[in-house]
């Protein structure tokens, strides 16, 4: 399958470059069904760590139509599971196209709760996501390398899955999936500082 060998394929690479990826918690990740896998999104090296340390539970994730553009690159997202979004107008399909993969039971979903780079802030798409499938979210973190310099000075790799977090059966108020979106932060912030004590990150204003 290809996004076994693409997985594979970097993986090596990876190893070669920048040595082991340390995957901790593993045992978090929910068999027999399937859930979202949430991180916050800190560099483009994210979801290629993120990836690696999960696997061989597979994923189907959001990117920007533009990337989707060139041919190539549109080839190798979609055969990895991605599907496009407009960030400017994400319309109803960011939402009813994760929770039908998630309903059919193939592939979990993983998505960048912050939605980009430039904020630590969780966004609500993630809870409603879940919801709708009635999934679990998983939150994970990673900290290494997150530009290809740093990469090539070996930087150490961790990626760390947190504790499931349920949603609620039935009809969900607007102030809990509210809590669940601070739930899911905080999540972030103690998996952070349960790897490294002393890490910050400082995100990137546009």
């Amino acid at each position: 399958m290809f996004y076994n060998f693409v997985i594979r394929f970097v993986h090596f690479l990876l190893l070669i470059l920048n040595g082991r990826i340390h995957a901790q918690n593993k045992e978090k990740l929910p068999e027999g069904t399937t859930y979202v896998l949430a991180a916050p999104h800190r560099s483009w090296l994210d979801p290629v760590f993120i990836a690696i340390a999960a696997y061989p539970h597979r994923y189907t994730t959001m990117a920007k139509k533009e990337l989707f553009d060139n041919k190539f690159v549109n080839f190798l997202l979609r055969k990895m599971n991605a599907f496009p979004v407009d960030r400017a107008n994400p319309g109803p399909s960011a939402i009813k196209h994760p929770v039908s993969v998630l309903k059919e039971g193939n592939l979990n979903f993983f998505i960048f709760s912050t939605g980009t780079r430039y904020d630590a802030a969780v966004k609500g798409g993630t809870t409603t996501i879940a919801r709708m499938a009635k999934v679990p979210i998983v939150p994970v973190v990673f900290q290494g390398p997150f530009t290809f310099k740093d990469l090539l000075k070996r930087q150490k790799a961790v990626v760390r899955f947190g504790d499931i977090i349920q949603i609620p059966e039935g009809r969900v108020p607007r102030e809990k999936m509210a809590e669940i979106d601070l739930e899911l932060e905080q999540s972030f912030a103690r998996l952070d500082k349960e790897i490294n004590p002393d890490f910050v990150h400082e995100f990137k204003k546009k």
